[in-house]
């Protein structure tokens, strides 16, 4: 049973449960306390120190992050002895943080920048102390700089609680502290991001394309390309301090057409495309006995995952490619045919939930033709970074629509940016297709709603048209083991590395908790409902791009499938 006590916030008494923090009562109850390391997807360590408050009868004062409440307990939260001891703690740290912030993009939200402004602090201590740090690039997706880290480690927590990946460490003690990738040539990192998306001061951030894309736009001689994936239209707003969840499909596309970008298209719509492909593939593997169970690979943190650690398992990643690499390959080949342009004059930008998506759209697998499909990917902070930069207020600007035929898709293209959206697409599809392509099967007895959620790992068997399809859904890179022991358990796999799918990508908006993550998988359904086609072969834009390329010679393969080798080491040297 839940104990419950009566405490003392600020002369506010409050009855809350005694297995609470001091920090989360105060969080329920909108009374403000500082903090910069604390993340709920974590334990407290309390290495900070802002949060601190002052309890009545005690000498020193106490973290509130990490101290559980007692009944009759007395808390201030803005005494003098607190004011003075948080605004020299975040003035020490501020002081060596600051000399990238004037081109960091994440100044605009940045958790330590507005704890200096708040307490009105002047940084003048210590700038140097931290100059011997480097600064640490993994492949072209994911850096850390340790001049602008705090030592809050939750990247490291990230790294190895979160995805039990274990590439982060930290060495030294002291001001000589800091955190550094593994000598162990066993481990690799993945590009996942949890790192970045969990770090408060943007220490752990990354590789920004944002300065190229603005390039390419003043270039009048290219045709410039924003295409946007799923995740992005219910995670943007809260950038622009709109509620978790809030759908801003419209938008987003004003705003890229503000920024200057020629056209605007969907992601979802090579959603869609890889939808069908995937269902063609995993009825074929099925019929013809091929290799089982077979994994989606839309993920590209999971694929380097395989690659790196599980080469074995190589041979069960679908080909198909993943939704921005389908969709760059489209408008630079059905859609540059269409409108009489040459490929080479066509920069396509992928805008990401994802910082994995930078490493897998510099893939060489990935040329078609000696042209990369996607030319840049800027992740949702460094869209919104753009839009502030430019003055674009997203809450305040004339909606538009993207552009078709590649700016259609369906409510099932929509649901690929949570955890168990990709498997339920493709066998929405796939009954249709075992069901001799009759339009509406008969007595349908899909049951998906067992792959949604946050749970780390969904399981379940679906009747598809007659043939029982066993399925399991991994939330998460870090609950990807237990299902890997247990392989042959399975028809069909769905993976995505982050916690969440790419709703909880590493290129998202922070806070990035559970409950944020609930509140944009739930908007992702609310567009499923709301669509008048639900599935993702009904989509006729996507039907006759496919006729088209089946009358190519050649092309089919190159545009919508790709294939994985195992790797020793990243494929990416910097």
């Amino acid at each position: 049973m839940d104990k419950k006590v009566k405490i003392n916030i600020n002369d506010k008494e409050i009855v809350c449960s005694a297995n609470q923090t001091i920090l989360e009562i105060a969080l329920e109850n909108d009374i403000f306390i500082p903090s910069l390391c604390y993340h709920t997807d974590f334990k407290p360590r309390a290495n900070c120190r802002v949060c601190v408050v002052e309890i009545e009868g005690k000498e020193k004062l106490a973290t509130s992050c990490k101290t559980k409440v007692k009944d009759g307990m007395k808390i201030k939260t803005n005494s003098s002895r607190v004011k003075r001891a948080r605004n020299l703690n975040i003035e020490l740290i501020f002081s060596e943080h600051i000399e990238k912030c004037p081109t960091c993009i994440w100044r605009y939200n940045c958790k330590l920048l507005e704890l200096a402004d708040k307490y009105k602090l002047e940084i003048t201590r210590f700038k140097d102390r931290k100059a011997k740090r480097k600064i640490y690039k993994f492949d072209n997706a994911v850096e850390i700089d340790g001049t602008q880290c705090i030592d809050c480690r939750n990247c490291v927590d990230a790294c190895s609680i979160l995805q039990n990946i274990n590439y982060l460490e930290i060495q030294g003690k002291g001001v000589e502290q800091e955190i550094v990738p593994t000598k162990d040539k066993k481990i690799e990192c993945i590009n996942c991001g949890q790192c970045a998306v969990h770090c408060p001061v943007g220490a752990a951030q990354e590789q920004t394309h944002w300065e190229m894309v603005r390039k390419a736009i003043a270039d009048k001689n290219k045709i410039v390309i924003a295409q946007f994936a799923p995740a992005i239209r219910v995670s943007l707003g809260e950038e622009f301090g709109l509620p978790y969840g809030k759908i801003v499909v419209d938008q987003m596309v004003a705003g890229a057409r503000e920024l200057g970008f020629d056209y605007v298209f969907d992601v979802n719509f090579g959603a869609d495309m890889t939808t069908v492909v995937e269902a063609e593939e995993l009825i074929k593997r099925i019929k013809n006995k091929g290799v089982i169970p077979m994994m989606t690979s839309c993920c590209p943190a999971w694929v380097k995952y395989v690659e790196f650690y599980h080469p074995e398992l190589i041979g069960n990643l679908t080909m198909s490619r993943s939704p921005h690499i389908h969709n760059g390959g489209i408008i630079k080949t059905y859609w540059a045919e269409k409108m009489n342009l040459k490929p080479k004059d066509i920069i396509v930008v992928s805008i990401m939930p994802c910082t994995a998506k930078k490493f897998e759209s510099a893939r060489s697998e990935m040329k078609i033709n000696r042209h990369y499909p996607v030319d840049y990917v800027l992740t949702t902070r460094e869209f919104a970074f753009m839009l502030k930069d430019n003055k674009i207020d997203l809450t305040n600007i004339k909606k538009s629509r993207a552009d078709y035929p590649l700016g259609e898709y369906s409510g099932a293209a929509a649901i690929y940016g949570g955890s168990g959206g990709v498997v339920e697409s493709a066998i929405r599809t796939a009954e249709f297709m075992l069901g001799g392509r009759k339009g509406k099967v008969q007595n349908s007895k899909l049951n998906l709603k067992e792959v949604r959620g946050l749970a780390g790992v969904k399981e379940t068997t679906v009747d598809v048209a007659g043939k029982q399809i066993r399925v399991a859904v991994v939330n998460g890179i870090g609950n990807i083991e237990p299902i890997i022991k247990n392989i042959n358990n399975y028809d069909y796999i769905e993976v995505m590395a982050c916690p969440g799918g790419c709703i909880g990508g590493g290129g998202q908006p922070m806070p990035t908790t559970d409950e944020t993550r609930k509140k944009r998988i739930e908007a992702l359904y609310k567009l499923d409902k709301s669509k008048k086609i639900r599935k993702a072969h009904e989509n006729k834009s996507v039907q006759e791009v496919l006729s088209w390329l089946k009358e190519q010679d050649g092309m089919e393969h190159k545009i919508l499938h790709t294939t994985y080798k195992k790797r020793k080491s990243s494929i990416f040297k910097v």
